[in-house]
């Protein structure tokens, strides 16, 4: 089998812009992968097009071994363009391989250790703006069955926070967790926003609402802040999003910076560094969780991670999308009622695209607003859950 092509598809997806990659061979059989990089999508759209003039005519089942040379002979290493450009071309392979044998991408992985996965929501909140608006959301979202909730409440704070803005924060908190009670686990989100100060004082006041995590408080450039922050802090640290391939992750782990290692599938070098990331989290007693706010084939290839590794914790997903999600893709996630997520079991990453649908909705620049506005992810009404709830139980 040959490669022939690399191709890819840009879609609107309001706050984004999704990057579906697909790699077709000399057998019919296509691969998909995802390269969503938030407002520089056209940056590693022209990334993958130097990849598919350096893979054309190869093996795409020598994963492993057309990886290593992809990213030696390149004379930049890491990074979210290149790491995202190649992540994607990865995960494209790997969908090869396993619809070429007609199994899973879990079953190449080592086989499931599990059916489903724990789920928490992002962007449950939107269109919130009081204490009271992400009170209800929150109830109408764990009435739909999620059973964890994420968000930033920092609104654009930058490293610091005053004792006024903190009680605001305070104040939101508290109404999301007496609107759902204490069976409903919390995320606080940080998005890097604060120094080791304020990331600390932060840590200490929110720790009254049993947080699971208190994610990436502080810039994701500096470890040694990270690593002070962690000590301090009476809530678990989660770290990742940002950080590329093993070569992040392992100073982190081996210095005790996180409780929890966040890597996305979609920048940290593909479906199997995030095993191995997984495996060096596992040393460490180190929970698992990826970043994936992204689309139907990032949701894929984590829940396919989610069947296979053991230390994985939790699934990120959007509790809510642009309408047009269930179009574009076969996608179609069941939500238990425990708030479980069930992995689907298809051949491959499980994804076909509706290239009509796709066609309809271009691409569209989204500039991220998250130290410009107060709130940054407001997004239309017409938004819908993309989810089959309650079944599968």
């Amino acid at each position: 089998m040959k490669i022939t092509s690399v191709d890819t598809l840009l879609v609107d997806f309001y706050r984004t812009n999704l990057v579906i990659v697909r790699v077709s061979t000399d057998e019919g059989i296509i691969g998909l992968g995802e390269a969503t990089l938030e407002g520089k999508e056209r940056a590693v759209q022209g990334a993958i097009a130097e990849l598919a003039e350096a893979v054309a005519g190869m093996d795409p089942t020598r994963i492993s071994g057309m990886l290593y040379e992809l990213a030696r002979d390149w004379y930049w290493r890491g990074g979210p363009v290149i790491m995202t450009a190649l992540s994607s071309l990865e995960m494209a392979l790997w969908d090869i391989s396993a619809r070429e044998l007609g199994v899973s991408v879990s079953r190449l992985l080592g086989g499931a250790t599990r059916d489903r996965v724990r789920a928490y929501a992002n962007g449950w909140f939107s269109g919130a703006v009081t204490s009271e608006d992400y009170a209800a959301a929150a109830r109408r979202t764990v009435d739909s069955g999620f059973r964890g909730l994420k968000w930033d409440p920092f609104e654009n704070y930058d490293l610091t926070i005053t004792s006024r803005q903190l009680d605001r924060v305070l104040a939101q908190i508290d109404a999301v967790r007496s609107a759902v009670g204490r069976d409903v686990e919390l995320f606080i989100e940080g998005h890097g926003r604060f120094d080791v100060t304020h990331a600390v004082k932060v840590a200490r006041e929110i720790a009254q609402f049993e947080p699971v995590w208190f994610e990436e408080p502080c810039p994701p450039d500096n470890l040694d802040a990270l690593v002070d922050i962690r000590r301090a802090s009476p809530v678990p640290i989660a770290a990742g999003e940002r950080w590329f391939g093993r070569q992040g992750f392992a100073p982190a782990l081996a210095r005790q910076a996180v409780d929890f290692v966040q890597p996305d599938v979609t920048h940290a070098g593909g479906i199997a560094e995030l095993a191995f990331i997984s495996t060096l989290a596992a040393t460490s007693y180190v929970g698992f969780a990826p970043h994936n706010p992204s689309g139907p084939l990032s949701t894929a290839a984590t829940l396919q991670l989610g069947a296979a590794l053991p230390n994985f914790r939790y699934l990120e997903i959007m509790a809510t999308d642009v309408p047009w999600r269930p179009e574009i893709t076969n996608e179609r996630l069941v939500l238990t009622e425990e708030g479980d997520v069930l992995i689907p079991t298809g051949a491959g990453l499980g994804i076909e695209l509706d290239l009509e649908a796709i066609a309809r909705h271009p691409f569209t620049p989204h500039p991220l607003r998250m130290f410009r506005d107060a709130v940054f992810d407001i997004r239309p009404a017409d938004e819908r859950s993309f989810f089959n709830l309650g079944e599968g139980k």
